[in-house]
């Protein structure tokens, strides 16, 4: 049976799962899950999906969830190399995708966003949280690539869970029009992915639902 991706066009923790697919070389049947309408928190999702929330895979008779815990779980069933083989260069790749994934997306969810913008009577706006706490992280970002272990990408020369991870915040951070200009190690990688046909099939344009 061919995989089940439950997919949202503008979740970034989906798109990192539709980047790892097409790496991998797997064909999947996509299901949109309409955030702004509510559907994640329905019966349906919340069945797949306790924490209802996207994006959940079905895949090998088995339903995931967590895009990182996919991502890992499709390098390991597949040796697809997202996690280095040695020991230290797993422990980079893996710093290097929690700074994004566990530092950068939680406070950036557009939830949590709203909810900073709702409480502060409008003295906080949303473009102004995102730019600020995406710099904040991207900054950082940048810094961590600033070591021998760098290459074409993330971490040496094949694409890493890293990657994945990076494609997803800089599409968010273009959004929302967060300065890059001053992080050429990150602009240098993002230009190298984006000419890998996987990501580029990856882009939520390509998902977006029809008006």
């Amino acid at each position: 049976m061919e995989p089940t991706l439950y997919d949202y066009w503008r979740s970034s923790a989906a798109y990192r799962v539709r980047i790892a697919l097409g790496l991998a070389g797997i064909d999947w049947h996509d299901v949109p899950v309409d955030l702004l309408e509510g559907e994640h928190r329905g019966a349906a999702n919340l069945a797949r999906n306790p924490q209802g929330l996207v994006p959940t895979l079905e895949i090998d008779g088995r339903r995931l969830t967590q895009s990182l815990a996919i991502i890992e779980y499709l390098d390991e069933s597949r040796g697809t190399g997202f996690l280095p083989a040695d020991l230290d260069g797993r422990a980079r790749v893996r710093a290097l995708s929690h700074a994004i994934a566990m530092e950068i997306h939680p406070v950036c969810n557009v939830s949590v966003a709203r909810h900073a913008v709702e409480a502060s009577g409008g003295a906080i706006t949303m473009q102004g949280w995102m730019q600020h706490f995406i710099a904040k992280g991207l900054t950082a970002f940048e810094a961590m690539l600033d070591t021998p272990d760098g290459g074409r990408f993330c971490h040496g020369d094949a694409i890493t869970m890293a990657d994945i991870c990076l494609v997803p915040q800089i599409y968010n951070a273009r959004r929302w029009e967060v300065a890059l200009d001053a992080m050429p190690r990150i602009n240098a990688v993002m230009a190298a992915l984006e000419q890998v046909p996987a990501v580029a099939a990856a882009h939520p344009d390509n998902f977006r639902p029809a008006e």
